[in-house]
């Protein structure tokens, strides 16, 4: 029923002469740094050499294909040296879009998991929340699918209990594609498939997975859509009755993070002349308290506009609500708003009425959220306001990335992926046994990879290869995105962010390991000359 973790986008990296960074071109034989060679392609500094020769068959083949294999391992050995690990930065931002934040006016936030980040420990008392409100009340699966509508084999449940891949082909007509009508709309919702988006899901499809395993358990018979129905109004009514937030204004030293830095972001881009804006879904007296709690009791001084209960994503599109002002104790007034006044309160409204009255237009706006679709989709498609992306779960994913054992793990995983693509030519049967095993052994690689962030789901932004349904929104509905607010702290108020120039497929014929790599000769180029 769902696409379960689908966050997503992933940073190449290139380590050039084996030292974590590019060298300076040299002429000497050894080639460093003159990067990929085209097939046939001949570097000026090196000297040819001639193609390797490929024994005539059998056995001879089969020793010849395992030769190749150790090659690459020496040669992934020596491209991963022990400082090439921590490459890449937690607390930094990551940019989809050329982005300078010395063009950037206004700035505006939602609240939740935006300028407030909540512990984790507030998702069980969600989950036990909406269970005990469904109890007084389904052969759904919870999956993770891909940029292209295919479901990542391994990651299909029903209830707690894997799906066989051979079961989740046969329910979608022999194949792992999910047609386009099925899949979710422009707000992350479908006919039949419901898209978990952000940290707030996590409760619901837990609370999903238990109550479909207790049922298959027991024998019980159910409709899934009443199910998801029954799960999804528990999951709405504790934060429509103010459960979530009574538990959190009761103990806010356990549930907000990092307020001490959300109050410095907002402080530092006050003292440079910024103008802020907060647009939240959340009530004001929530708002305030923890408000007050962050940055302290004089905090709407911080911000030009504020507006909450705003009815996010509607607000973006419907213009027939009209904004209400709140007096000191959140009480609605009757005036006709004509402004909005720095220090006020508003409640409602709708964008269009918000453009009219502050004038805020285009790519003078940057506006952070972390629900792409209830935060982002709209401003950035519709408004051409820039947009940054905040998610939480960046920060341990990277620490992830930035490990030994995965850096090693997806290294040697996509040199045996170059392997086998070059080496399928050969075709006889002792050459498809050493195939097999090394297509047995990408297998277990790709486990391996997927088991470091999550046993059952894997990373967020990828499949094995691929990148996820929530990966290809991200980069589509967002300039910039980042593990938390705080994230601006480490760059200036002018700073430009440039995305990386990614490869794309045509613009990178050549696996890493057919890098000219230090004084490494680059391999198997005869090899590929015929087939490429």
């Amino acid at each position: 029923m769902v696409g379960a973790g689908l966050r997503a986008a992933a940073r190449r990296w290139l380590l050039c002469g084996g030292h974590g960074g590019p060298r300076a071109a040299s002429s000497s034989p050894s080639c460093p740094g003159c990067g990929p060679q085209g097939p046939g392609a001949h570097c000026p500094g090196a000297p040819r050499s001639a193609p390797a020769q490929a024994p005539a068959g059998g056995a001879d083949l089969s020793a010849h294909l395992w030769a190749r294999y150790q090659d690459m391992r020496r040669l992934v050995h020596d491209l991963l040296p022990p400082e090439v690990c921590s490459l890449l930065n937690p607390a930094a931002i990551y940019a989809n879009n050329e982005i300078s934040l010395r063009d950037v006016e206004v700035y505006g936030f939602d609240y939740d998991y935006t300028l407030a980040q909540y512990a984790d420990a507030l998702h069980p008392e969600i989950f036990s929340a909406a269970r005990d409100i469904l109890i007084e009340h389904y052969k759904s699966l919870l999956m993770k699918i891909d940029a292209f509508h295919y479901v990542q084999l391994g990651t299909a449940y029903r209830g707690l209990q894997p799906v066989p891949d051979e079961e989740v082909i046969e329910l979608y007509g022999g194949t792992q594609h999910i047609p386009l009508y099925q899949m979710s709309g422009f707000y992350g919702k479908g006919p039949s498939i419901k898209q978990f988006m952000d940290i707030f899901s996590l409760p619901e499809m837990a609370l999903l997975s238990c109550v479909v395993d207790y049922f298959l358990g027991h024998s019980l018979e159910f409709d899934q859509a009443h199910l998801y129905k029954d799960v999804t109004d528990a999951i709405r009514d504790v934060h429509v009755k103010g459960l979530m937030y009574q538990w959190i204004e009761q103990n806010m030293e356990k549930y907000i993070l990092r307020g001490d830095e959300t109050f410095a972001v907002l402080s530092r881009l006050v003292a440079h002349g910024k103008q802020l804006f907060l647009i939240t879904n959340s009530p004001f007296s929530f708002v305030d308290k923890g408000m007050r709690h962050m940055v302290g009791p004089d905090w709407r001084q911080l911000f030009d506009v504020v507006i909450v209960q705003a009815d996010k994503p509607s607000f973006f599109t419907d213009r027939r609500k009209p904004f209400r002002k709140l007096d000191e104790k959140g009480s609605l007034q009757w005036d006709r708003i004509t402004r909005l006044e720095k220090g006020k309160i508003y409640r409602q409204g709708n964008l269009f009425d918000f453009l009219r009255l502050t004038e805020w237009r285009g790519p003078r706006v940057l506006y952070f959220g972390d629900h792409l679709y209830s935060d982002l989709a709209d401003l950035m498609l519709r408004h051409g306001w820039r947009t940054g992306a905040i998610i939480p779960e960046l920060e341990r994913e990277i620490r992830i990335i930035n490990t030994e054992q995965y850096m090693h793990s997806l290294t040697w995983q996509q040199a045996l992926t170059g392997l086998l693509e070059r080496m399928q030519t050969y075709q006889d049967a002792e050459s498809r046994q050493v195939l097999a095993a090394w297509m047995k052994e990408r297998q277990e690689l790709r486990c391996i990879t997927k088991a470091l962030f999550n046993a059952q789901f894997g990373s967020i932004f990828r499949t094995f290869h691929n990148p996820t349904y929530f990966s290809r929104r991200l980069v589509r509905f967002s300039d910039l995105y980042m593990a938390s607010l705080s994230c601006l702290l480490n760059y200036r108020v002018d700073f430009t962010f440039y995305p990386r120039r990614t490869p794309l497929q045509h613009e990178a014929p050549l696996w890493m390991d057919q890098l000219c790599t230090g004084c490494m000769k680059t391999p198997f180029l005869g090899d590929m000359a015929h087939i490429r």
